[in-house]
């Protein structure tokens, strides 16, 4: 008997035995049907989430705010007040155009009040050298001297590029090959990472990933929480550049010559281009072009989408260290021909300055000025746009690490592991640290991180409260 004919021998069975009982036996009144359950209204209690600007610790006003399905606006105190069904853990989510998106899973109780910290992405120090142009100037950033230290770690060995900074967290490698992850509150370490070998580069984050470069060949990205690898490239050859990330692929050279667009998202390179000479430099990118120097004494200008070459300078020996990129102009040093010359984004040769030393610091702009520091112990502020001199200041050790740019104070190191703060518009010396080796500064909008010979020290301005 199929599925129907046994539900019909069900419904039949039930009649038969209605039928059954209506003889010798008094008739039963039906039951009144009983009445339909109200429906149960959800109870929606007020919860309040309070915004802060994670850096500078000021209410986020205009801040779309979800609390589950839930959503609010907070208020000019930064607060947004919002009705939930229910408590427990509900995924908040906040987005505020200039702000880093935030998501994260919160415990809600009774009438509950959460405060969660959004960081502005302009106010972070996101690659080596500040901009993709290079720059080594932070322009948001207002953190100046006189400083205190408010923490500091060892990092166990050598820096020689300086620290990136983002939402509160520093990641930093050593000459060790060991790559790290700081609180900036605290100082306490996130996570550690050892991927062997030699560093001698910064990472550069990108998203949810941080991308270092080894000197073993091998392009590493780590998940930024927890410092675990995702995915490694091979390049066969030592990188000493650091990674300039924009818009989803990282451009570096390597020792071999070759400059590469790895594309984060496919894992695999775009475009290669062959320069013939060894490369330390590091890349800038402007305006679709990303600009790089190799051992050859040339800088190339190649076109970011393809790797062709637009155009290449010839300046008077080796280039060691990363052009920069500001207001049509591209500066680059020369390491063995001691120098700092200024070309056009067209290729046209400008201007060049003679230090009679080696030049290994990358050149800093800011303000109209080009800084640069030279072996020969001085330190030169310059006009950009013709070379003339504005100021110089004279150190007993020599420098070979780019400037940093913040807040109108230019910083630099010496040989001697001094780091000097000078007034970028007057020369004048505002500050002075008994500890430095290369590049000398990064940090984000709260506090300035000093890179010490194998220190890193977090400081704020004194009058922060």
């Amino acid at each position: 008997m199929g599925r129907l004919g046994l539900r019909a021998v069900a419904l039949l069975l039930p009649l038969a035995l209605l039928a059954g009982c209506g003889s010798g036996h008094e008739t039963q009144h039906a039951q009144p049907a009983p009445h339909p359950p109200k429906p149960v209204r959800t109870q929606l209690s007020f919860v309040h989430v309070i915004v802060l600007d994670g850096d500078l610790s000021t209410p986020v006003p205009g801040a779309v705010v979800r609390v589950g399905s839930h959503a609010g606006r907070t208020d000019a105190g930064g607060v947004a007040r919002i009705r939930i069904p229910r408590h427990g853990r509900l995924m908040v989510n906040v987005a505020r155009a200039g702000y880093d998106p935030f998501e994260q899973r919160l415990q809600f109780r009774n009438r509950p009040k959460v405060g969660v910290r959004v960081f502005q992405t302009r106010l972070q120090w996101l690659l080596y050298g500040a901009t993709p142009a290079r720059t080594q100037a932070q322009s948001r950033i207002h953190v100046r001297p006189p400083f205190r230290v408010v923490w500091s770690q060892a990092v166990g060995g050598l820096m020689e590029f300086p620290a990136v900074v983002d939402d509160n967290v520093a990641f930093v490698s050593n000459f060790h090959g060991s790559v790290r992850a700081y609180s900036m509150r605290n100082g306490a370490r996130v996570w550690r990472h050892d991927v062997g070998g030699t560093m001698a580069a910064s990472p550069a984050l990108a998203g949810e990933e941080l991308v270092v470069h080894g000197m073993d060949g091998t392009v590493w990205v780590l998940n930024r929480h927890n410092g675990r690898v995702l995915w490694r490239y091979d390049t066969g050859s030592p990188i000493e550049s650091s990674p300039l990330v924009f818009d989803g692929v990282d451009y570096f050279g390597a020792w071999n010559g070759t400059v590469y667009a790895l594309d984060l998202r496919t894992h695999r390179a775009r475009w290669t281009y062959s320069s013939g000479s060894k490369i330390t430099s590091s890349a800038a990118f402007a305006n679709g072009m990303v600009y790089i120097g190799n051992y050859g004494g040339r800088l190339l200008a190649l076109a970011a989408g393809t790797g062709a070459l637009r155009w290449s300078g010839s300046v008077n020996g080796r280039i060691y260290g990363t052009p920069a990129v500001s207001n049509g102009r591209v500066f680059v040093t020369s390491s063995t021909g001691g120098s700092l010359t200024a070309f056009s984004t067209g290729g046209s040769r400008l201007w060049s300055l003679g230090t009679g030393s080696y030049v290994y610091a990358s050149p800093a702009v800011w303000g109209g000025r080009v800084f640069v520091g030279s072996y020969n112990g001085t330190f030169y502020a310059l006009a950009a746009a013709s070379g003339a001199s504005s100021w110089r200041f004279t150190t007993a050790g020599s420098i070979a690490g780019a400037a940093s740019v913040v807040d109108g104070v230019v910083y630099f190191s010496n040989r001697q592991h001094r780091i000097y703060g000078l007034n970028a518009r007057t020369g004048k010396q505002v500050f002075r640290f008994p500890d430095g080796a290369f590049v000398p500064v990064s940090g984000n909008g709260r506090r300035l991180l000093l890179h010490g010979f194998s220190r890193l020290y977090a400081v704020e301005s004194r009058h922060r409260r």
